[in-house]
């Protein structure tokens, strides 16, 4: 299967630009094409906005840092002019931006072009993108499998070739998980580094925004545009950007990377246990020292974030009450029917669940015994990446237990959906980086290839680390080159 502009690199397509072999045009009226080619099998895209997008590329500058580069956005991040359902039914055609987030802001100032808008589990609450409200998506690897989540269709749609890159959000791993589920490349940077303007929040103290792209190279692009202190966002941490594309030599001799005992453990697919111990051999192969760490509160992550991030979800959902915005049931007797029908209504089984935890951890006399405890276990959890960090430079691990299970496998066991999260929850609750990088396949159980992903995180503000280590192993490695073929 030859490849089109759509299957290239953030880097390559800039390259053909500047060599005036290709327009910014080009590259949109193609990645148009492949989504009408390819994404409904997927159904990765819930809108395209090709009209803007061809209006943009026509008057790109391609000497700016993204000049013409086209860009997926997850539904819950607003592009002024476009839809925001943050694939819930109780926004779905009711709600148009009327704002650029930051981020938003800063890759159109940067010549990137906003495409279309793609799926998600409901208000980023999911590991599978099954909780969205308004359709499917399927993993381009195997279309009987899910693409993880909750950022499944931004994944999915860099990995289908019908997005050249994507931003995505990661509360609980919902960047890097899907990215290791769909064979890309995901970063979640550290709480802080990304502006959270003008994302839909679901919990304050863990979103955060990051790309999904094919190489670790178009993640430090893209991190260079987006990151930085923004007055919009209070958390947002006012420390100097350095250029990433910068730290990426390809050398990591003398590195020390940690291996946590606790992320090695009974549980983990064969497959991928194997991919990731020969990721770590060419990490040692390529002059890093491995070390063995612990983690020791790893144990209590999920339940910890559980409590937190529902918490966090049922104050931040309150806004969504159907009166000023959003879809409302008709002819309520009165305004208690109107809140109860109408979020019964729009919210999803899921959002239901969390806003019931978050409200019950927080409420009166449960509160000390749940959310106040979940806080004290965090900052154990934070003191022991604190503690892992004096010994080494990053840590290494599986990005996800197993690979992406099948549609429908998971649905009515939350618990073991919550479980697939355990590599990826902590890094969220300590807000420091992590990184997920292709590193194999293992195969499934109708005998198709599903990627693996490599995991390393890194210290708060040391995204340069993590892109280091993920690109040498890509200069090493070609997992991250391969892409599924169409049926």
């Amino acid at each position: 299967m030859s490849l089109s502009l759509a299957d290239l690199t953030i880097r390559q397509l800039q390259s053909e630009l500047k060599a005036g072999n290709i327009s910014p045009v080009d590259i949109v009226n193609d990645v148009i094409k492949s989504i009408e080619d390819k994404d409904s099998e997927v159904g990765a895209y819930l809108s395209i906005n090709s009209e803007d997008a061809i209006t943009r590329a026509k008057e790109a500058d391609i000497s700016k840092p993204l000049g013409g580069i086209p860009v997926s956005i997850k539904d819950l991040i607003n592009v002024k002019g476009q839809p925001c359902s943050c694939g819930s039914r109780i926004l779905k055609d009711s709600y148009t931006s009327t704002f650029d987030a930051t981020v938003i802001k800063k890759l159109k100032e940067a010549g990137a072009i906003p495409l279309g808008r793609v799926n998600m589990d409901e208000f980023a609450m999911g590991s599978s993108t099954e909780n969205s409200g308004i359709q499917i998506t399927k993993n381009p690897w195997d279309f009987d499998s899910i693409p993880g989540g909750s950022s499944g269709g931004s994944a999915a749609s860099v990995s289908n070739g019908t997005a050249i890159a994507s931003l995505g959000s990661d509360t609980g791993g919902s960047i890097r998980q899907p990215a290791s589920f769909c064979g890309t490349v995901g970063l979640k940077p550290s709480y802080g580094r990304v502006s959270r303007y003008g994302l839909v929040a679901f919990a304050s103290s863990l979103d955060q925004i990051g790309p999904i792209t094919k190489t670790s190279e178009d993640a430090a692009i893209i991190l260079n545009t987006i990151a930085g202190k923004d007055q919009h966002d209070s958390t947002s941490l006012d420390s100097e950007v350095p250029d990433y594309l910068q730290s990426l030599n390809g050398e990591i001799k003398g590195l020390r990377i940690g291996m946590p005992k606790e992320y090695f453990t009974e549980g983990i697919d064969s497959g991928v246990l194997s991919s990731v111990q020969q990721g770590i051999q060419t990490l040692n192969d390529l002059g890093a020292e491995i070390v063995d760490i612990s983690l020791p509160h790893t144990e209590y992550a999920v339940s910890t974030y559980y409590i937190i991030a529902t918490a966090e979800a049922s104050a931040n959902l309150a806004r969504f009450d159907a009166v000023r915005y959003g879809n409302r049931v008709s002819d309520p007797t009165n305004i208690i029917e109107h809140y109860r029908k109408s979020r019964a209504q729009g919210f999803g089984e899921e959002v239901k669940r969390r806003i019931i935890l978050g409200t019950y951890v927080l409420s009166s006399g449960y509160s000390d015994a749940y959310y106040v405890k979940a806080q004290k276990v965090r900052t154990l959890i934070r003191n022991d990446f604190t503690e892992a960090f004096t010994k080494v430079d990053a840590i290494v691990s599986p990005t996800a237990p197993t690979p992406a299970f099948k549609i429908g496998e998971m649905s009515n066991d939350p618990l073991q959906m919550y479980l697939a999260d355990i590599f990826t929850i902590a890094a969220n609750l300590a807000g420091i980086c992590g990184i997920s990088t292709p590193c194999g396949f293992t195969t499934s159980d109708n005998g198709k290839k599903l990627p693996v992903g490599l995991q390393l995180l890194g210290p708060a503000l040391q995204e340069a680390t993590v892109l280091k280590i993920s690109d040498a192993f890509e200069k090493s490695t070609d997992w991250h080159k391969q892409r599924p073929k169409q049926i």
